[in-house]
């Protein structure tokens, strides 16, 4: 399963960055055609790693008509790709949306060791919550190929979620950066400008992978970033799990245990007064454009950094200073723009979206 690019080492890195280069010539929000009418259901894909957040965020794309779910692609991150593709089959078994094909993708980072996330989404990843066999077959497909196949199917018109490490997606267009001006757009759950949640200044999903984020930010296509900035402010409450628990249903008492899970895990760092549904939050951008607020920004990854790898660098000015040779030393000239390549969430409607995730899975 693409050994070559899973290898180890400096030649990956020049690979990696050849590879950025290759694909930056497509050019930041390059134009695209409209290839679905007003109205109709977006088409996206979901790569996701799941995961407690995960499983709400499928839930929620599930329930949300303004969506049309063409795949569930698996990358190992939360849980290892094996329990991550099984915990999503059970959620669309759930769901009964055994007609969305689920693949599994790859299974570990391009270049470091995995680390998975039990104490955020308990030993089987769903916060305990217990779901029967599912009644789903996974997709015969490596992940990254039925991207690159759905995306030709249908150009300009497949929204990629990704809200896991950005692995799947990274091999994807490495393997075929045809695809990247026929993507509509990227909204993703990952990053953030003002800390971290690994270490002081780096977000998971992108700490997990740095060097496949890198690929994906510099990619050329429309990017959304969803990150710490908005998911940590965007809580759901025991309240608002007894809302839910209002209206029962199989996919309902699934969601609520969920919740009460992340709910008392991120009650329990003191620092949260509820549970952060991260992934959904990127669903819910993708289903209404008005929940969160973004400014354009110039978005590089750190790969290399001590104590930043992994850290979404952000210029919020969108210039840095410019610095000509003068005899044995630089002398500033002044600044130069700075393309930016991000939509950077940097506020959200809170409540708006909660009611949205409540409204969509009660009585589900």
């Amino acid at each position: 399963m693409l050994e070559w690019l899973c290898a180890r080492g400096f030649a990956m890195k020049m690979f990696l960055l050849s590879v950025v280069m290759a694909i930056v010539c497509v050019g930041y929000f390059a134009p695209v055609a409209l290839g679905q009418q007003h109205g109709e259901p977006k088409r996206v894909i979901l790569d996701t790693d799941p995961g407690t957040d995960d499983a709400l965020a499928m839930l929620l794309a599930f329930n949300s008509p303004e969506l049309r779910v063409e795949a569930i692609t698996v990358v190992a991150g939360n849980m290892t790709a094996d329990a991550g593709l099984e915990n999503a089959l059970k959620i669309a078994s759930l769901a009964g949306r055994c007609d969305v094909p689920v693949a599994k993708g790859a299974i570990h980072p391009l270049l470091q060791e995995l680390n998975t996330g039990k104490f955020w989404n308990g030993a089987n990843g769903l916060g305990g919550a217990e779901l029967p066999p599912s009644k789903c077959k996974p997709s015969a497909e490596f992940a990254p190929d039925l991207i690159i196949r759905l995306v030709h199917k249908y150009p300009h018109q497949i929204t990629l979620i990704p809200v896991g490490p950005l692995t799947n997606i990274a091999i994807a267009v490495a393997k075929d950066p045809a695809i990247v001006p026929l993507v509509k757009e990227v909204v993703l759950m990952g990053g953030g400008i003002t800390g971290g949640n690994v270490t002081a200044v780096s977000e998971y999903n992108v700490h997990s992978d740095p060097e496949a984020a890198s690929i994906v930010f510099n990619a050329g296509w429309p990017i959304t970033m969803v990150g710490l900035d908005v998911t940590e402010i965007t809580l759901v409450t025991d309240e608002d799990v007894a809302r839910l628990e209002s209206k029962p249903g199989p996919e309902t008492t699934f969601a609520a245990a969920v919740a009460r899970f992340q709910i008392g895990t991120y009650k329990g760092t003191g620092i949260f007064h509820g549970g952060a549904v991260h992934d959904a939050l990127a669903v819910g951008q993708v289903i209404d454009g008005t929940i969160l607020k973004t400014q354009d920004m110039r978005v590089d990854i750190e790969m290399d950094g001590k104590f930043t790898r992994g850290m979404t660098v952000a210029n919020r000015k969108n210039a840095i200073e410019r610095n000509v040779p003068e005899g044995d030393h630089l002398q500033s000239m002044g600044l130069e723009a700075v393309q930016p390549n991000v939509h950077v969430a940097v506020s959200a409607d809170s409540p708006k979206f909660v009611d949205m995730l409540i409204e969509r899975i009660s009585g589900k």
